[in-house]
């Protein structure tokens, strides 16, 4: 396989870029190629341009430790992605990596950790001047409806 130009579709010459510092060699994805299912006629039947990649998450060498021990909680030992978008092999492999790169690169993302924040005294006192209006507006509804026996 042959990845053309820098930084297209996500690759660059000899990887595929998934996050910054994190380039994982084409020689470690493994390519299947097979007949795109549904309708299209002669070509779809006779021409296999549906492109799936996969990649080894357990048995990468490029990998650090880290984002190793992360794909395998979150993803698992290896990750598939198939593509059949379109008629042609080259532009169902360009989406496959692209598409690759996009799951692996959510999976390394970490949620920020939260700031615990306290509600300032204005915001506090907003709150409780709005539940007063709105207790009072029930209440009000209240009276109404006893007034009329």
């Amino acid at each position: 396989m042959t990845v053309a130009g820098p930084d297209r579709e996500g690759t660059r010459p000899g990887g595929l870029r998934v996050a910054p510092g994190i380039v994982i060699p084409v020689v470690e994805l493994s390519w299947r190629f097979t007949s795109s299912g549904g309708p299209g006629g002669q070509h779809v039947n006779t021409s296999n341009t549906r492109a799936e990649v996969i990649f080894d998450v357990a048995g990468s060498p490029s990998l650090p430790g880290w984002a190793r021990e992360r794909l395998l909680a979150r993803l698992g030992p290896s990750v598939a992605v198939a593509a059949s978008d379109r008629r042609s092999q080259a532009r169902n492999r360009g989406l496959a990596l692209s598409r690759l790169a996009a799951k692996l690169a959510a999976a390394l993302e970490t949620e920020p950790s939260r700031r615990p924040t306290r509600p300032t005294l204005a915001s506090q006192k907003r709150r409780l001047d709005a539940k007063r209006r709105r207790s009072g507006v029930k209440r009000d509804r209240r009276d109404d409806g006893r007034d009329g026996d």
